[in-house]
């Protein structure tokens, strides 16, 4: 029997009836390769998908942090498929957020910058432009991948962070049958130790921490829910601000720290904000060991149960870390930039996909958020919704094991597709409105308060150092055509001038940057790796806050 949904459309309900008619599931070990056979077993493969929040690329330590530790991610990394060049579609949070949702791009949505965020005449900072006007909520119309998994009879459940809009546009109201956590705040209103204040979650004992919380509420639901294919979506509030750990932790990254090479300066400033260099920020370090222990919770679970085998297992994260705004906690060199900026550090992620039967590895196949849903609908022998999933393709091609002429057509057009991202906002994080398109290896970034482009090839440089747009004229006009054109295929909306901008102003505000903010940084960052550090509100075991 299928569970009820809150929306009536069409796709859903065909959807719906084709599922009823092969209510099997897909082999995966025996069809990749060859046309799914759905006659193998009579439970279709669970799906958990794992969602980071400000976790850059480089904070792993299968990706190359030499500081942090994640071995429980790492295990899903290293069990599965990782896909080196894959992205969120935006730099910041509800856009990316619900691009997986719903396999469509931000610009496509009107879904631009995080919800909550000032646009046009509220905008009261001394900029060139106004951020363009954007949506505040997922659209009702759209059909998101918890409801595609839940009118094919599948338990679908979420934890964590939503921040995709208010009341009536909550993880309830979108697909999920049981929603722990999930409301329209981007940060969790308590903290990272409980209380909570979470209206969407009971406080836990005194002291509890939030990413242990959501690893045992999904664990505990799959275990109730273990006899019924099921779509739990682990929506980690970590890494984000603030950046909260507890002592024990501090001491054990403080102590590592220490062991390593103390640099010249730990920000730099690029352009218009002072970035941060290097990974060494203990609070930090154990936020990212606390959000680990969380999937482990939920993966020692699976094992447990017997439900690793009948498991597809993604992991992401939202955009990239945060190396220039809020905590400015973490570096994602050799990328450039982070979180909110229109660099390779801003949007390039973690990206796994990790299932027995599938193929494991690494592989260079260009993939970004919109293809999850389309993946995982064809992974899970679910016909495609292709009038909604308009901007994602399936990276089955990718993962089977024993690839065919055909296979590699597939993957031979993946490669060809452009790519594009839509910001037309200015982030906390010192990001500037512009739009990116990607093809093959050539990145090309207009900016709209100059009218100007940058054009980098990212294999050759990796960090974005050197625009060639001059020395290849011909790749940037053909490449600033495209995107304009799927600009206005998308009616992507665009800022507007500033009446109120004042240069003066603005040389002012770098002066400041350069001469203030850049040395407190300094001085800031490298207290926290004192042994009389204590963080501004005290350490929770001994406030209780």
């Amino acid at each position: 029997m299928f569970l009820p949904l809150n929306k009536h459309r069409a796709s859903v309900a065909v959807l719906a009836f084709v599922t009823l008619l092969c209510a099997v599931t897909v082999d995966v070990a025996n069809t990749l390769g060859e046309t799914p056979d759905l006659s193998k077993k009579s439970k279709r493969p669970n799906v958990l998908f794992i969602l980071a929040d400000d976790l850059g690329w480089r904070d792993l330590s299968n990706e190359g942090s030499t500081f942090y530790e994640s071995p429980h991610i790492d295990r899903i990394a290293n069990e599965g498929m990782k896909f080196t060049r894959g992205y969120a579609t935006c730099q910041v949070c509800s856009p990316s957020r619900a691009s997986i949702m719903t396999g469509k791009y931000p610009a496509r949505l009107h879904i631009t910058d995080w919800i909550g965020a000032a646009m046009g005449q509220q905008w009261n900072r001394n900029t060139k432009l106004l951020p363009a006007i954007y949506n505040h909520q997922l659209p009702q119309e759209d059909t998101t991948i918890a409801e595609a998994f839940q009118s094919a009879g599948y338990k679908t459940f979420f934890a964590g962070k939503w921040h995709l809009g208010k009341e009536g546009s909550h993880p309830e109201d979108h697909g999920f049958g049981t929603n722990v956590g999930g409301h329209h705040r981007g940060s969790p209103p308590g903290g990272f130790f409980s209380p909570f204040n979470n209206p969407k979650m009971k406080d836990g004992p005194k002291g509890e921490l939030l990413p242990l919380r959501l690893g045992n509420e999904t664990a505990d639901w799959i275990e109730t829910n273990k006899e019924q294919p099921f779509f739990a979506f682990l929506s980690f509030y970590s890494v984000h601000a603030p950046i909260q750990s507890t002592k024990a932790l501090w001491e054990k990254y403080r102590a590592k720290a220490a062991k390593q090479a103390g640099p010249d300066n730990r920000f730099l400033i690029d352009r218009t904000t002072p970035v941060r260099q290097v990974q060494d920020h203990p609070l930090y370090a154990g936020m990212v060991e606390s959000m680990d222990d969380g999937v482990g919770i939920v993966l020692e679970r699976l094992d447990r149960l017997g439900l690793l085998e009948d498991t597809i297992i993604v992991f992401t994260s939202d955009n990239g870390g945060v190396s220039a705004g809020d905590g400015k906690a973490t570096s994602n060199l050799p990328l450039r930039g982070g979180k909110g900026r229109q660099w390779e550090g801003g949007i390039r992620e973690p990206f796994y996909i990790c299932y027995r039967g599938l193929r494991s590895g690494t592989t260079d196949v260009l993939a970004i958020g919109t293809d999850f849903y389309p993946t995982l609908l064809e992974l899970c022998g679910l016909p495609a919704l292709p009038d909604q999933h308009v901007d994602g393709e399936s990276l089955v091609p990718a993962l089977k094991t024993n690839p065919t002429e055909e296979t590699q057509a597939d993957l031979e057009l993946l490669n060809k597709r452009s790519l594009f991202w839509h910001y037309p906002h200015y982030g906390n994080q010192g990001g500037e409105p512009s739009s990116i398109i990607r093809t093959g290896d050539w990145k090309l970034i207009s900016y709209y308060e100059e009218d100007s482009i940058e054009l980098y090839n990212v294999a050759d440089d990796i960090g974005e150092e050197t625009d060639v747009a001059s020395q290849h004229p011909e790749i940037a006009a053909t490449m600033k055509t495209d995107l304009d054109n799927w600009l206005r295929e998308t009616d992507a909306a665009m800022p507007a001038i500033n009446p109120d901008f004042s240069s003066a102003t603005q040389a002012k505000e770098q002066e400041r940057i350069r001469k203030h903010d850049l040395p407190r940084l300094e001085r800031q960052h490298a207290q926290m790796l004192q042994p009389d550090f204590r963080p501004p509100q005290g350490w929770w075991e001994e406030t209780g806050k």
